[in-house]
């Protein structure tokens, strides 16, 4: 086998042996059928990688149809938000598609199984219908309602339609095996009475159906050639290709298979409970930058080719597994530091006065945009006598394994010059409110100096009082402290959040050229991480997202 046979995942080993057994490769069709009922998170972001990235691999066009036939819980709000992230993540769909757009097909069809005697009206109720399912080793008990007339069936089905009974009242069913030991097959549900509008077919409807009698026929009506699905879909193949069966009318009959779902550590992939999280305002709507959501990996500064690359290193698996959070801060860390240009900001501050640095004077010093990107250019930052610097960076007695500033040593301020500790002020309580030091004139940052050379074990970033800017920095953390948080059977999810998760930081400096950030834009504070300019910052106060840390601090934190 070649190399790059041996490195297609599953689903590709299957799409390619359908090739070899005669599929015509033009014949090829995905899709991605979400349900409008929540914004997307990184769990969906996987299937969207797969569906999407098999339609370049094979040339093939990709569906976008939204799964609607639940109007209780889906609105329009999310059909646009799922729109956006699947744009933003880089893929364009073929047809945006909607199974509202079968609902007359559907019934069509529907009518047809009555006819043939595969299908009736159920007058039970839910609790009845679900006493009578019997267990995986027990059979399940016919409705009195099975053998009911067509004709009945027919006409009870049409006033359903009608609105004429409330909602619960009756469903119709499918004819299948009551003792199949697949429980999906024991007379599952097609329609179900409600009486709510749709976003999209208003109060035409008052019955809408299940999402086994839709999916798999607007797989066929469409001509998807693979419909890929989580692995939770596996017992419903069998009932999946049984509909198909009823209905088959020619052409391409689409393939269900089922890959595992993605699961991410220290977070819930749950729509409910990630409802639960915005509802009861744990956190501040569906784009919060702590969510899983698309959304706010976005507003947190994740890239779209981060987020592809994260889903490229996970894979594709025929088992649950968790995916560890640390894969996804990896995979925008590689990206960040390719892209992201550099600045520097203070977020705990502590001024600094260079003694011997002439009264007045400003000079603006050459610095790297971004070493990793040659075609990145300078930028000029001023430089003046009074500065601030991380009070983190200042010792007034420190050890040996300390190299940033204390008293009697050498530091190099970045793109700057090396500086001396000389002494300290401090206020009433002790606390430093200014560092005075010493500079060395000749230790000029690339002027070409011998003392420009001379080596000193510490260099520490800065900005000037005069120039910098006041910003507020929003430090963002893991929502959750336990890998699992959903997966305490005797707790509650909730109970397992982070306090820490965010810090609101009112203090920071930022450099001048900051102020000119737009909504989005991604840096990397010097010595600090990635930061974005959140949807709320303006020139006028400005507000930074920390993305994620230079490095993964969050295994230290564990120990």
């Amino acid at each position: 086998m070649s190399e790059e046979k041996k490195s297609l995942n599953f689903i590709e080993q299957i799409i390619e042996e359908d090739l070899k057994n005669g599929l015509p490769q033009e014949k090829l069709r995905f899709r991605f059928p979400p349900e409008p009922n929540g914004y997307l998170h990184i769990g969906h972001a996987a299937s969207i990688c797969l569906n999407f990235g098999l339609g370049k691999k094979y040339n093939a066009p990709v569906n976008l149809r939204f799964d609607d036939t639940n109007p209780a819980a889906e609105e329009q709000e999310y059909v646009d938000a799922i729109k956006k992230d699947i744009a933003w993540l880089g893929f364009q769909w073929d047809k945006e598609l909607y199974a509202s757009d079968y609902f007359d097909k559907l019934y069509e069809w529907a009518i047809k199984m009555i006819k043939e005697g595969k299908a009736y009206v159920d007058e039970q109720s839910q609790d009845e219908i679900n006493k009578q399912k019997g267990t995986p080793t027990e059979p399940g008990i016919e409705s009195p309602y099975r053998n009911r007339p067509a004709q009945e069936s027919l006409d009870l089905l049409e006033r359903m339609r009608k609105g004429e009974f409330d909602e619960g009242a009756m469903v119709l069913r499918a004819k299948i095996d009551m003792a199949s030991p697949n429980m999906h097959m024991r007379d599952p549900i097609m329609y179900r009475i409600l009486h709510k509008a749709h976003h999209r077919t208003g109060d035409q409807w008052k019955i809408y159906p299940m999402y086994d009698w839709t999916h798999g026929q607007s797989d066929y009506l469409e001509q998807v050639s693979h419909s890929l699905c989580t692995l939770e879909f596996k017992p419903h193949r069998p009932l999946y290709e049984w509909f198909l069966e009823q209905v088959y009318e020619g052409g391409l009959k689409p393939k269900q298979r089922e890959f595992a779902r993605r699961n991410l550590s220290y977070t819930v992939m749950s729509k409910r409970k990630l409802l639960q999280l915005v509802e009861e305002g744990v956190v501040n709507g569906w784009d919060d930058p702590r969510m899983p959501t698309i959304s706010g990996l976005r507003r947190r500064g994740y890239t779209p080719e981060s987020i592809v690359k994260f889903s490229e290193l996970a894979g594709i698996s025929k088992r649950e597994n968790v995916t560890d959070v640390a894969l996804l801060e990896y995979a925008v860390r590689e990206h960040l530091n390719k892209i992201a240009p550099r600045r520097m900001a203070v977020l705990n501050p502590v001024k600094l006065i260079i003694d011997n640095y002439p009264e007045g004077k400003t000079e603006y010093l050459k610095a790297e945009n971004n070493p990793e990107d040659e075609n990145a250019g300078y930028r000029e930052i001023p430089f003046a006598k009074e500065l601030y610097i991380e009070r983190d960076d200042f010792k007034e007695q420190a050890n040996r394994k300390f190299f940033r500033l204390t008293l009697g040593k050498e530091v190099r301020l970045k793109n700057a010059y090396i500086i001396k500790g000389e002494s300290v002020v401090k206020d009433n309580d002790g606390n430093i409110t200014e560092i005075h030091v010493t500079y060395d004139p000749k230790s000029k940052s690339g002027s070409g100096t011998e003392e420009s050379k001379r080596k000193v074990k510490g260099t520490l970033h800065w900005v000037t009082v005069e120039h910098s800017i006041p910003a507020e920095i929003r430090i963002y953390d893991r929502l959750f402290s336990d890998e699992a948080p959903d997966g305490h059977k005797d707790k509650d999810f909730k109970e397992f959040l982070n306090p820490d998760s965010l810090k609101i930081d009112k203090k920071a400096r930022l450099e001048p050229s900051l102020k000119d950030a737009k909504p989005g834009e991604r840096f990397q504070f010097t010595r600090l991480g990635y930061f974005v300019a959140d949807n709320e910052h303006t020139s006028e106060n400005p507000v930074f997202n920390r993305t994620v840390t230079l490095r993964d601090t969050w295994s230290k934190k564990k120990k």
